[in-house]
């Protein structure tokens, strides 16, 4: 199966919000809009699964997007895959691989 390309794009709101707007590439491709990071990871998730998860994501950032706006982005994907590795290693250490708890 061919990788399907993401692209997520930094955009900014009249106001100085930022959002990131997903393009799913292909060829009937939908976009998405999300406003943090966690709807970002779901809709990425979601987006991904029809395609059993291959895909590339791309960045890029309009122009009226600052850089603290980026800087926060980073800020925020940083504590989210802190966050997920954490969740993942209490994860393991309370259960065997099967799933079953530890006792």
């Amino acid at each position: 199966m061919k990788k399907v390309i993401f692209e997520s794009i930094i955009k900014s709101n009249p106001v100085g919000k930022w959002y990131i707007e997903i393009r799913d590439t292909s060829e009937d491709g939908e976009s998405q809009i999300c406003l943090d990071i966690d709807e970002y990871a779901i809709k990425i998730e979601e987006m991904g699964a029809e395609y059993g998860g291959e895909i590339e994501v791309t960045w890029s950032q309009e122009e009226n997007v600052t850089p603290d706006q980026v800087n926060e982005i980073r800020i925020q994907m940083k504590t989210y895959e802190i966050n997920l590795e954490k969740e993942q290693n209490n994860s393991s250490a309370t259960s065997n691989p099967d799933g079953s708890p530890k006792f």
